[in-house]
């Protein structure tokens, strides 16, 4: 690891103006200095916004507005972080090339003005510049996610549909679509936004900050300093007094109170508490004074990752960095991922390919650093794959409701990114992949049954796939699954893989009406913008957890006899593709 790693391309936006760069909270002064109107010239803070001290000289104003950028960035999602390339509006290129390099931004096509509307420094550059591909994008720049201040619903990337009121929740359909937007959709980016605060404030633009959401589940700080010269290691990944006083922290005015409230959900995959707990005021900066071993000049971001074997709990990983790739407004690929590990292990990885959507390096482990001071100019604490209420391994759910754009935008970020194509659907044919499983506890007993009743649909391709990593590489996979239209496959872990289907495919999950009861959270969650469709099986074998004391299938025969497939799966193969994302088909014994 070089001793000063290479600065990202493109710096922030240049401080064109006082107040106007303030957060959406602050006052934008109206009037020069010394007009009639005192007011005209403070910065004052609305309600609702950080308590600190005010009012300001208008000539002051420059000095703050530098400073609070620089805490603040994070919420400013008409400028994009350091992270992301920029060009400056007045920029003049050399004739024949663009004013931008639009080939960093890497979005799938229909993201794009999505991105605009929160990036409009470069809108104006591609209105300018003849060589924008994407001047057609321009006129559509309403268009928003739906966390930002400025999104009208109706110009929203996607709106919940709710079927009927779950009266646990509220009574009306529209408080109840607004629930579910809150939960499962960019909602809930929106709240972690409106909840960061400032815990430690520059006093000068060169000094570190720290702002973080409720409960410290995310955080942004600038020039931090670890000093990881005589850290201890265990067999603990998540060792929660791995710091000490004076051994992370920054140049700042920190907020000791306010920081040591934010405790009640510590825990290691909920909380960035432990960690951030003994974040300390330093008395020297750390880079300026040249306390560092190590200089991170780009943009990292930490995460705590959850079981890298199992798809579903490392997908809430992966879901959860792109939700802070919102809150942060970038997604920009030339960032590192730390892997905030603190034992002496490694970590198994089965599904590696898909950092390439969110890095252009190798993660690396926090081990890397052990024995030197390292400083981040940047650094981003993720969303963690487990907190309360959080996406998507804890979360409550409002009934009736479905069509989540996050995880459609989700799904289509990391297909675009990974390269991995649509080649259908094919005219007269519907593509059936059966997912099998070896292991132990997820066989289908009669799967030879099912599949030759599949065979029977002439409409029907059916293929029958093991994913397992060893002969079956990821990204084979994930090409497998977003070109079927209909995926069929034992509840478990593996039917993370709908995530990845397009978006007129039908699931048919293969569970017990035993067990029903216990495995609410993969089909809620995850299919709340696919169908899914429900084939009863007959438990066989069941073995109790012997930690969490659930009942556990072993194998299954399943009651898919032909008339029941003919029933149910005949019905979707003479459906157009297009129109079954409409549909909600459950099948059960004749």
């Amino acid at each position: 690891m070089p001793t000063r790693m290479q600065a990202s391309q493109g710096r922030g936006a240049p401080f064109l103006t006082a107040c106007s760069l303030l957060p959406p909270w602050w006052t934008v002064p109206v009037g020069p200095p010394g007009a009639e109107d005192s007011s005209c010239g403070l910065c004052c803070p609305r309600a609702g916004g950080p308590r600190l001290p005010h009012p300001f000289a208008y000539s002051a104003c420059l000095e703050v507005a530098m400073l609070m950028l620089l805490v603040f960035g994070i919420l400013l999602h008409g400028i994009s972080l350091s992270s992301q390339e920029e060009a400056s509006p007045e920029a003049h290129g050399i004739p024949g090339e663009p004013l931008f390099n639009y080939a960093s931004i890497r979005l799938p096509e229909e993201h794009i003005p999505f991105f605009l509307h929160n990036n409009g420094h470069i809108a104006k550059v591609c209105k300018k510049d003849s060589h924008c591909p994407y001047k057609k994008h321009l006129e559509n720049l309403k268009y928003c996610w739906g966390y930002e201040d400025s999104c009208r619903p109706e110009f929203r990337f996607s709106y919940p549909v709710c079927t009927y009121v779950d009266m646990r929740w509220t009574d009306t359909l529209e408080s109840a679509q607004d629930t579910f937007w809150n939960q499962a959709d960019f909602g809930y980016a929106g709240a972690r936004l409106r909840e960061l605060r400032v815990l430690c404030q520059p006093e000068q633009t060169s000094d570190s900050s720290l702002v973080c959401s409720r409960y410290l589940q995310h955080c942004r700080a600038a020039n931090l300093y670890l000093d990881l010269r005589n850290i201890r290691r265990n067999h603990d990944r998540f060792k929660e007094d791995f710091f000490q006083t004076g051994q992370i922290g920054g140049h700042c005015k920190l907020d000791v109170r306010a920081l040591m409230s934010e405790g009640q959900r510590k825990s290691p995959l909920q909380s960035w508490f432990a960690e951030l707990q003994s974040y300390t005021q330093l008395n020297f900066r750390p880079v300026e004074d040249a306390q560092c071993d190590v200089v991170v000049e780009k943009p990292a971001y930490f995460m705590k990752l959850d079981a890298g074997v199992n798809m579903y709990h490392h997908f809430c990983d992966f879901l959860n960095l792109y939700i802070t790739q919102h809150v942060s407004n970038s997604f920009s690929t030339d960032v590192y991922i730390v892997m905030w590990d603190t034992s002496s292990y490694g970590y198994g990885d089965l599904f590696s390919d898909t950092w390439k959507a969110f890095t252009d390096y190798d993660v690396i482990p926090l081990k890397t650093y052990d024995s030197k001071r390292v400083c981040f100019k940047e650094a981003i604490f993720s969303l963690l794959p487990r907190m309360r209420y959080g996406l998507f391994y804890n979360t409550p759910l409002i009934s009736g409701c479905q069509n989540t754009g996050l995880f459609r935008a989700f799904s289509q970020h990391v297909l675009y990114r990974l390269n991995v194509t649509q080649e259908g659907p094919k005219n007269g044919k519907m593509r059936v992949t059966i997912l099998a499983r070896s292991t132990e506890y997820r066989k289908i007993l009669n799967q030879n049954e099912l599949l030759n009743a599949l065979k029977t649909v002439s409409t029907f391709e059916v293929q029958v796939v093991d994913y397992k990593y060893k002969e079956l590489g990821f990204l084979d996979q994930l090409k497998i699954t977003h070109n079927t239209d209909i995926f069929i496959g034992m509840h478990g872990a593996g039917l993370t893989h709908l995530l990845f289907l397009p978006d007129w495919a039908a699931v048919f999950e293969l569970a017990t009406t035993q067990l029903w009861g216990n495995i609410q959270s993969l089909p809620t969650t995850l299919s709340m913008w696919k169908n899914l469709c429900t084939l009863s099986c007959r438990l066989q074998t069941t073995y109790r957890n012997t930690q969490s004391g659930h009942l556990r299938n072993s194998m299954m025969s399943c009651d898919c006899a032909e008339s029941v497939c003919r029933k149910g799966l005949f019905e979707l193969s003479t459906t157009p593709p297009s129109s079954l994302s409409k549909q909600r088909v459950f099948l059960s014994p004749q």
